[in-house]
């Protein structure tokens, strides 16, 4: 029996990969900064106060707070509009290393887990030149998002995987709890500091990839340290 390592006495099985998507594959900043300019212009907001308040809060929460005289569903509405627009339009970046790591996965062995929509995610991934895995969790899919472990513990159902077979990659707090909730092995990347509680940190995508590649391919060169 061969033993991954931070997980002493797991026999040697199929590991699989969770890709959060903004951030962590695509470069969508300077996008999603745009949207909520248009979007508070709209309604004559300023529009970086509420872009501050959009990074730490889920859109209705948003509304609440910049926006609380307007329909919450009007305000929604205006926002998908916007960033639908952007998928057509925006111009999108792909993060070094993206490319050659999902096409280097296993077919089967690798899923997508976003807060955003899987029309946008395709739209984006088009655009960008990525492999669409047959697996892709999105807000419509779940009834909680992150930081809840709900979205990384329907992936892996979908995928037939276990939690402790699952590497989570991300690049923000909520999805890192999320993955860790998930009784899942979780690294940052994409950031210049560690995100509390990831298990390893890679300050870009490209430093992690020959390290995810290692771990799908077998106990011996994943793991966490």
């Amino acid at each position: 029996m061969t033993s991954e390592p931070g997980r002493p006495g797991r026999t040697d099985r199929k590991r699989y990969v969770l890709f959060d998507v903004d951030g962590t594959l695509i470069d969508a900043v300077s996008n999603q900064r745009r949207v909520w300019a248009s979007w508070a212009e709209r309604y004559g907001l300023d529009g970086d106060e509420v872009y501050r308040v959009a990074l730490r809060t889920r859109p209705m929460e948003t509304f609440a707070q910049v926006a609380a005289g307007h329909d919450p569903r009007e305000c929604l509405a205006v926002l998908h509009e916007l960033e639908d627009d952007d998928v057509r339009s925006g111009v999108y970046t792909a993060f070094d290393g993206a490319s050659e790591l999902l096409h280097g996965l296993p077919s089967g062995a690798w899923a997508l887990v976003t807060s955003n929509y899987e029309h946008r995610v395709r739209g984006r991934f088009l655009r960008t030149g990525l492999p669409v895995p047959d697996v892709i969790v999105d807000a419509a899919a779940v009834d909680e998002g992150k930081p809840s472990p709900v979205p990384y513990v329907r992936a892996a159902a979908e995928l037939g995987a276990e939690p402790g077979d699952c590497l989570v990659i991300e690049d923000a707090p909520s999805g890192v709890r999320s993955g860790l909730s998930a009784g899942m092995t979780v690294w940052g990347v994409n950031a210049a500091t560690a995100v509390e509680g990831a298990h390893r940190h890679f300050t870009e995508l490209r430093e992690a990839v020959p390290h995810i590649l290692a771990f799908v391919s077998g106990p011996s060169a994943g793991g966490v340290e």
